[in-house]
């Protein structure tokens, strides 16, 4: 996996949103989808397209009358990515630091306690 792709910014997580619930989509179709969600004009969305075909996060075929991109990468591998960067930014690598900090400042539901339970016994079999 090119790790690289998934260093993006917050603007461009969100083309990239996009594009991993369908794809391909022509740009016309990806600026129609954030048209809703952002005040971005056309420009905006373009330069972002072109940003995350340079980082391939995205291809694009060149074949279809008007160009189609698609994601290079997962969402998964991504979200990641993004996890393992902001640990090691915020919380030095500290799995437990970060565990410690929402445990301690989060209100959590009985449920939510359980299903960290859960994935932590899971985690010791």
């Amino acid at each position: 996996m090119n790790y690289a792709a998934c260093k993006i910014s917050e603007a461009e997580w969100q083309v990239m949103k996009v594009l991993w619930e369908k794809s391909p989509l022509t740009a016309t179709q990806i600026i129609g989808c954030l048209k809703s969600e952002t005040q971005w004009n056309p420009k905006t969305i373009h330069t972002l397209i072109t940003r995350l075909v340079k980082k391939e996060a995205l291809g694009v075929n060149k074949e279809a009358s008007l160009f189609q991109y698609y994601p290079l990468v997962s969402k998964e591998d991504c979200m990641l990515e993004e996890t393992k960067s902001f640990l090691h930014k915020v919380y030095d690598g500290s799995i437990h630091l970060l565990v410690a900090n929402f445990v301690k400042n989060e209100r959590l539901s009985p449920q939510e306690i359980e299903n960290l339970r859960k994935l932590l016994d899971e985690k010791t079999d």
